[in-house]
Protein backbone atom coordinates (compact mmCIF):
# COMPACT_ATOMS: atom_id res chain seq x y z
CA UNK A 1 0.00 0.00 0.00
CA UNK A 2 1.32 3.43 -0.89
CA UNK A 3 1.99 5.97 1.87
CA UNK A 4 2.65 9.16 -0.10
CA UNK A 5 1.86 10.84 -3.39
CA UNK A 6 5.18 9.71 -4.88
CA UNK A 7 5.02 6.11 -3.66
CA UNK A 8 4.90 3.50 -6.39
CA UNK A 9 3.39 0.10 -7.08
CA UNK A 10 5.49 -2.51 -8.86
CA UNK A 11 3.81 -3.76 -12.03
CA UNK A 12 4.18 -7.33 -13.28
CA UNK A 13 7.13 -6.41 -15.52
CA UNK A 14 9.03 -4.70 -12.70
CA UNK A 15 8.18 -1.12 -13.72
CA UNK A 16 7.36 1.20 -10.82
CA UNK A 17 4.13 3.19 -11.29
CA UNK A 18 2.88 5.89 -8.89
CA UNK A 19 -0.15 4.62 -7.02
CA UNK A 20 -1.93 7.97 -7.29
CA UNK A 21 -2.07 10.30 -10.28
CA UNK A 22 -4.00 12.88 -12.25
CA UNK A 23 -6.51 12.12 -15.01
CA UNK A 24 -7.30 14.74 -17.66
CA UNK A 25 -10.48 13.32 -19.22
CA UNK A 26 -12.76 16.13 -20.49
CA UNK A 27 -10.11 18.80 -19.90
CA UNK A 28 -9.85 21.30 -22.78
CA UNK A 29 -6.51 21.25 -24.56
CA UNK A 30 -5.93 24.99 -24.10
CA UNK A 31 -6.20 24.71 -20.30
CA UNK A 32 -4.43 21.38 -19.91
CA UNK A 33 -0.86 22.73 -19.84
CA UNK A 34 -1.44 24.85 -16.74
CA UNK A 35 -3.32 22.04 -15.00
CA UNK A 36 -0.56 19.51 -15.66
CA UNK A 37 2.15 21.97 -14.65
CA UNK A 38 0.30 22.69 -11.39
CA UNK A 39 -0.19 18.98 -10.68
CA UNK A 40 3.49 18.19 -11.11
CA UNK A 41 4.37 21.27 -9.08
CA UNK A 42 2.35 20.06 -6.07
CA UNK A 43 3.82 16.57 -6.21
CA UNK A 44 1.94 14.48 -8.78
CA UNK A 45 4.20 12.29 -10.87
CA UNK A 46 1.64 10.29 -12.89
CA UNK A 47 -0.45 11.91 -15.65
CA UNK A 48 -3.08 9.94 -17.57
CA UNK A 49 -4.33 11.10 -20.97
CA UNK A 50 -5.60 9.50 -24.20
CA UNK A 51 -5.72 10.24 -27.91
CA UNK A 52 -9.49 10.67 -27.84
CA UNK A 53 -9.25 13.32 -25.08
CA UNK A 54 -7.77 15.72 -27.60
CA UNK A 55 -5.39 17.23 -25.04
CA UNK A 56 -2.12 15.36 -25.50
CA UNK A 57 -0.45 18.50 -26.83
CA UNK A 58 -1.54 20.39 -23.72
CA UNK A 59 -0.25 17.59 -21.50
CA UNK A 60 3.08 17.73 -23.31
CA UNK A 61 3.35 21.48 -22.90
CA UNK A 62 2.50 21.17 -19.21
CA UNK A 63 5.20 18.54 -18.76
CA UNK A 64 7.73 20.77 -20.54
CA UNK A 65 6.88 23.76 -18.34
CA UNK A 66 6.90 21.69 -15.16
CA UNK A 67 10.28 20.14 -15.88
CA UNK A 68 11.71 23.61 -16.51
CA UNK A 69 10.26 25.08 -13.30
CA UNK A 70 10.84 22.18 -10.90
CA UNK A 71 14.19 20.79 -12.01
CA UNK A 72 12.65 17.33 -12.34
CA UNK A 73 13.72 15.03 -15.17
CA UNK A 74 11.51 13.20 -17.66
CA UNK A 75 12.27 9.90 -15.94
CA UNK A 76 10.78 11.28 -12.71
CA UNK A 77 7.35 11.28 -14.37
CA UNK A 78 5.01 8.48 -15.43
CA UNK A 79 2.97 9.33 -18.53
CA UNK A 80 0.10 7.22 -19.85
CA UNK A 81 -1.85 7.48 -23.10
CA UNK A 82 -4.25 5.25 -25.00
CA UNK A 83 -5.06 4.14 -28.55
CA UNK A 84 -8.65 4.77 -29.68
CA UNK A 85 -11.08 2.28 -31.20
CA UNK A 86 -11.17 3.61 -34.74
CA UNK A 87 -7.60 2.47 -35.42
CA UNK A 88 -6.90 -0.92 -33.90
CA UNK A 89 -5.13 -2.63 -36.80
CA UNK A 90 -1.42 -3.29 -36.32
CA UNK A 91 -0.30 -0.43 -38.56
CA UNK A 92 -2.91 1.99 -37.21
CA UNK A 93 -1.85 1.27 -33.63
CA UNK A 94 1.81 1.93 -34.38
CA UNK A 95 0.85 5.15 -36.18
CA UNK A 96 -1.37 6.22 -33.28
CA UNK A 97 1.47 5.65 -30.83
CA UNK A 98 3.85 7.75 -32.90
CA UNK A 99 1.24 10.51 -33.19
CA UNK A 100 0.69 10.54 -29.43
CA UNK A 101 4.44 10.79 -28.84
CA UNK A 102 4.67 13.68 -31.30
CA UNK A 103 1.80 15.58 -29.66
CA UNK A 104 3.20 14.95 -26.18
CA UNK A 105 6.70 15.94 -27.28
CA UNK A 106 8.17 12.85 -25.64
CA UNK A 107 10.64 10.16 -26.67
CA UNK A 108 8.73 7.34 -24.99
CA UNK A 109 5.63 6.57 -22.94
CA UNK A 110 5.69 4.87 -19.58
CA UNK A 111 2.37 3.16 -20.22
CA UNK A 112 0.28 2.73 -23.37
CA UNK A 113 -3.19 1.21 -23.22
CA UNK A 114 -5.89 -0.09 -25.53
CA UNK A 115 -8.73 2.25 -24.57
CA UNK A 116 -11.73 -0.06 -25.12
CA UNK A 117 -12.04 -3.68 -26.28
CA UNK A 118 -14.75 -2.83 -28.81
CA UNK A 119 -16.12 -5.87 -30.60
CA UNK A 120 -13.01 -7.99 -30.15
CA UNK A 121 -10.86 -5.76 -32.37
CA UNK A 122 -7.94 -5.69 -30.00
CA UNK A 123 -5.84 -8.72 -31.07
CA UNK A 124 -3.85 -6.90 -33.77
CA UNK A 125 -3.53 -3.80 -31.65
CA UNK A 126 -2.14 -5.82 -28.75
CA UNK A 127 0.44 -7.43 -31.04
CA UNK A 128 1.55 -3.94 -32.07
CA UNK A 129 1.82 -2.87 -28.43
CA UNK A 130 3.86 -5.98 -27.66
CA UNK A 131 6.31 -5.18 -30.46
CA UNK A 132 6.62 -1.53 -29.42
CA UNK A 133 7.27 -2.72 -25.87
CA UNK A 134 9.87 -5.30 -26.95
CA UNK A 135 11.58 -2.58 -29.01
CA UNK A 136 11.89 -0.46 -25.87
CA UNK A 137 9.57 2.30 -27.10
CA UNK A 138 7.11 1.82 -24.21
CA UNK A 139 7.98 0.94 -20.61
CA UNK A 140 4.75 -0.99 -20.03
CA UNK A 141 1.54 -1.93 -21.88
CA UNK A 142 -1.98 -2.62 -20.72
CA UNK A 143 -5.69 -2.31 -21.38
CA UNK A 144 -8.73 -0.31 -20.33
CA UNK A 145 -12.29 -1.44 -19.77
CA UNK A 146 -11.63 -5.11 -20.39
CA UNK A 147 -14.10 -7.52 -18.82
CA UNK A 148 -13.03 -11.01 -17.77
CA UNK A 149 -14.06 -12.46 -21.13
CA UNK A 150 -11.90 -9.92 -22.97
CA UNK A 151 -8.90 -10.67 -20.77
CA UNK A 152 -9.36 -14.42 -21.14
CA UNK A 153 -9.43 -14.05 -24.90
CA UNK A 154 -6.39 -11.77 -24.95
CA UNK A 155 -4.33 -14.00 -22.68
CA UNK A 156 -4.80 -16.99 -25.00
CA UNK A 157 -2.38 -15.47 -27.52
CA UNK A 158 -0.60 -12.69 -25.63
CA UNK A 159 3.18 -12.82 -25.52
CA UNK A 160 3.14 -10.09 -22.87
CA UNK A 161 0.63 -10.03 -20.00
CA UNK A 162 -1.02 -6.62 -19.56
CA UNK A 163 0.36 -4.76 -16.55
CA UNK A 164 -2.83 -2.73 -16.03
CA UNK A 165 -6.56 -2.96 -16.52
CA UNK A 166 -7.97 0.54 -16.11
CA UNK A 167 -11.71 0.34 -15.43
CA UNK A 168 -14.60 2.22 -13.89
CA UNK A 169 -14.27 1.58 -10.17
CA UNK A 170 -15.93 3.25 -7.18
CA UNK A 171 -17.98 2.19 -4.13
CA UNK A 172 -21.10 1.62 -6.27
CA UNK A 173 -19.18 -0.45 -8.86
CA UNK A 174 -16.55 -2.57 -7.16
CA UNK A 175 -15.90 -5.07 -9.96
CA UNK A 176 -15.40 -7.93 -7.50
CA UNK A 177 -15.08 -10.81 -9.99
CA UNK A 178 -12.87 -8.74 -12.29
CA UNK A 179 -10.63 -7.68 -9.40
CA UNK A 180 -10.22 -11.30 -8.38
CA UNK A 181 -9.35 -12.34 -11.94
CA UNK A 182 -6.80 -9.54 -12.29
CA UNK A 183 -5.19 -10.42 -8.97
CA UNK A 184 -4.97 -14.06 -10.04
CA UNK A 185 -3.12 -13.03 -13.23
CA UNK A 186 -1.01 -10.28 -11.59
CA UNK A 187 -2.73 -7.51 -13.56
CA UNK A 188 -2.94 -4.28 -11.59
CA UNK A 189 -6.38 -2.65 -11.36
CA UNK A 190 -6.58 1.09 -11.95
CA UNK A 191 -9.69 3.18 -11.28
CA UNK A 192 -11.28 5.75 -13.54
CA UNK A 193 -14.29 7.72 -12.24
CA UNK A 194 -13.22 6.84 -8.66
CA UNK A 195 -15.65 9.44 -7.32
CA UNK A 196 -18.48 8.19 -9.56
CA UNK A 197 -18.17 11.44 -11.54
CA UNK A 198 -19.20 13.35 -8.42
CA UNK A 199 -22.11 11.05 -7.64
CA UNK A 200 -20.80 10.13 -4.19
CA UNK A 201 -19.63 13.51 -2.96
CA UNK A 202 -22.79 14.00 -0.87
CA UNK A 203 -23.37 10.37 0.08
CA UNK A 204 -24.34 10.22 3.75
CA UNK A 205 -22.79 6.81 4.48
CA UNK A 206 -19.40 8.10 3.40
CA UNK A 207 -20.05 11.50 5.02
CA UNK A 208 -20.34 9.87 8.45
CA UNK A 209 -16.90 8.34 8.04
CA UNK A 210 -15.49 11.57 6.62
CA UNK A 211 -16.73 13.58 9.61
CA UNK A 212 -14.80 11.34 12.01
CA UNK A 213 -11.49 12.13 10.30
CA UNK A 214 -12.18 15.74 9.35
CA UNK A 215 -11.98 14.75 5.69
CA UNK A 216 -14.19 15.12 2.64
CA UNK A 217 -16.18 12.35 1.00
CA UNK A 218 -13.71 12.43 -1.89
CA UNK A 219 -10.75 11.93 0.43
CA UNK A 220 -12.42 8.95 2.14
CA UNK A 221 -13.21 7.30 -1.20
CA UNK A 222 -9.69 7.85 -2.53
CA UNK A 223 -8.27 6.48 0.73
CA UNK A 224 -10.51 3.42 0.27
CA UNK A 225 -8.96 2.95 -3.18
CA UNK A 226 -5.46 3.15 -1.74
CA UNK A 227 -6.20 0.64 1.02
CA UNK A 228 -7.66 -1.71 -1.59
CA UNK A 229 -4.42 -1.53 -3.58
CA UNK A 230 -6.16 0.08 -6.56
CA UNK A 231 -4.25 2.75 -8.49
CA UNK A 232 -6.43 5.83 -8.87
CA UNK A 233 -6.32 8.91 -11.11
CA UNK A 234 -8.97 11.46 -10.04
CA UNK A 235 -9.48 14.42 -12.36
CA UNK A 236 -9.14 17.92 -11.01
CA UNK A 237 -8.68 21.22 -12.80
CA UNK A 238 -8.11 23.31 -9.66
CA UNK A 239 -4.77 23.32 -7.86
CA UNK A 240 -6.36 23.40 -4.41
CA UNK A 241 -8.52 20.38 -5.26
CA UNK A 242 -5.47 18.47 -6.49
CA UNK A 243 -3.86 19.11 -3.10
CA UNK A 244 -7.01 18.06 -1.26
CA UNK A 245 -7.37 14.87 -3.29
CA UNK A 246 -3.82 13.87 -2.38
CA UNK A 247 -4.23 14.71 1.31
CA UNK A 248 -5.17 11.14 2.19
CA UNK A 249 -1.99 9.77 3.71
CA UNK A 250 -2.45 11.02 7.28
CA UNK A 251 -5.29 8.68 8.22
CA UNK A 252 -6.37 5.07 7.71
CA UNK A 253 -9.83 3.57 7.45
CA UNK A 254 -10.56 0.83 9.94
CA UNK A 255 -11.50 -2.67 8.78
CA UNK A 256 -15.07 -1.93 9.86
CA UNK A 257 -15.17 1.28 7.80
CA UNK A 258 -13.76 -0.56 4.80
CA UNK A 259 -16.56 -3.09 5.15
CA UNK A 260 -19.19 -0.33 5.39
CA UNK A 261 -18.00 1.10 2.08
CA UNK A 262 -17.69 -2.38 0.56
CA UNK A 263 -21.37 -2.93 1.39
CA UNK A 264 -22.31 0.01 -0.86
CA UNK A 265 -21.67 -1.97 -4.04
CA UNK A 266 -24.61 -2.00 -6.47
CA UNK A 267 -22.73 -2.90 -9.67
CA UNK A 268 -23.92 0.49 -10.90
CA UNK A 269 -22.09 2.18 -13.77
CA UNK A 270 -21.95 5.84 -14.69
CA UNK A 271 -20.00 5.03 -17.85
CA UNK A 272 -20.70 2.61 -20.70
CA UNK A 273 -20.64 -1.16 -20.28
CA UNK A 274 -17.69 -2.59 -22.24
CA UNK A 275 -19.76 -5.67 -23.10
CA UNK A 276 -22.38 -3.66 -24.95
CA UNK A 277 -20.66 -0.85 -26.83
CA UNK A 278 -18.34 -0.74 -29.81
CA UNK A 279 -17.35 2.95 -29.52
CA UNK A 280 -16.60 3.43 -33.20
CA UNK A 281 -16.62 7.15 -33.99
Amino acid sequence: MINSLQDTITLNNGVEMPGFGLGVFQVENDTTAEIVKNAIGVGYRSIDTAAIYGNEAGVGEGIKQALASTGLKREDLFITSKVWNTGLSYAETVAAYEESLQKLGLDYLDLYLIHWPGKNKYAESWRALEDLYKEGKIKAIGVCNFNISHLQDLLKTARVTPVINQVEFHPRLQQLALRSFCQEHNIQLEAWAPLMQGGLLEDQTIAKIAEKYGKSNAQVILRWDVQNGVITIPKSVRKERMIQNADIFDFSLTDEEIQVINAMNLDKRVGPDPAEFDFVM
